[in-house]
């Protein structure tokens, strides 16, 4: 089994350039360094410095053990702090990532509820795509993310998912479109609207826009995007003045969105699932529960949302 004390040997070693200062830097001896890192290359059976009368570099194999040793060691520090935080405070630290328009419905009811539990969240607010990519970095311990029917997330293996939620989107039209105000419109209807100008998202591969996008290629068509904004106020605004339609979801849809009329799509493609995304791997800084908790108290908070709109 690997010791941290090696780790932070080789890291030294790396920033030092020699042994010897890699000791001085560590405030150890030098046989020490010695001993520790003999042992890792006996553990990886194979070297990993080279060393001259100038100093001492890592081979390719030891620049690679270092790049996974730096998240090690990080991670291992991190334990240590957020630990003694909660002997102090009773919290513990999750870094939790979300996307804006269910951060703006859901998350102030999840971190009332986490506070509860004795976590405290670090929260990254971003679109679906940085998202994964922190998640893949290790970088979160949770995130609440969106896919369509058809496109799977491009999640590293060892990331599980949980559906949470199903969540139906609507074709937002000014009031005075000829089709606002219809009960619903079905696939054929709105690949009529190709020669509309469509708002999108600012982001690009957005799930949510993936799919109207090849609804369109499917039939022949290419939409005609003129625009493209992540915030919802903006998106509105410019449907309700006219200049653009677009996509809005359930959860995104505001109880008064004067002069935007929100269209059913009677097409089951046209549904976004939401998901918890949680690396398998155990995070030791959280106690062993905390992902239980995030999923129970991102589900309560999309209960009472859905009761508060009937």
């Amino acid at each position: 089994m690997i010791d941290l004390r090696q780790l932070e040997a080789l890291r030294a070693v790396d920033t030092a350039g020699s042994v010897a200062g890699a000791a001085r830097a560590l405030s150890w001896s030098q046989p020490t360094v010695d001993y520790h890192l003999a042992n890792l290359e006996r553990l990886i059976g194979a070297a990993l410095l080279t060393r001259t009368s100038r100093g001492s570099t890592l081979t390719p194999l030891g620049g690679f053990l270092l790049e996974r040793s730096l998240e090690i060691l990080a991670l291992s520090e991190r334990a240590l702090e957020d630990a003694r935080s909660y002997a102090v405070s009773g919290h513990a630290r999750l870094r939790f990532g979300t996307f804006p328009t269910a951060a703006a419905r859901l998350l102030p009811d999840v971190v009332h509820a986490l506070g509860d539990q004795g976590l405290t969240l670090d929260v990254t607010l971003a679109e679906v795509a940085p998202l994964v990519a922190h998640l893949n970095q290790s970088e979160l311990d949770a995130a609440l993310l969106y896919s369509v029917p058809g496109y799977e997330l491009p999640l590293r293996p060892g990331v599980e998912t949980v559906e949470l939620w199903q969540d139906p989107l609507y074709l937002a039209l000014p009031d005075q479109h000829r089709l606002a105000g219809r009960a619903a419109i079905d696939r054929a209807e709105l690949v009529s609207l190709a020669d509309e100008r469509w708002l999108l998202g600012a982001t690009r591969q957005d799930p949510m826009d993936t799919v109207i996008i090849d609804a369109f290629a499917e039939a022949g068509r290419t939409i005609d995007v003129s625009m493209r904004t992540d915030d919802f106020s903006v998106m509105l605004g410019m449907i309700a003045a006219g200049m653009v339609i677009g996509l809005v979801s359930r959860l995104a849809r505001e109880s008064e969105a004067p002069g935007v009329s929100l269209v059913p799509i009677d097409d089951p493609v046209f549904t976004r699932t939401l998901l918890l995304a949680t690396p398998r791997e155990a995070n030791p800084r959280l106690p062993p529960t905390a992902t239980r908790h995030v999923t129970d108290a991102v589900q309560g908070a999309l209960r009472r949302l859905a009761a508060s709109e009937r």
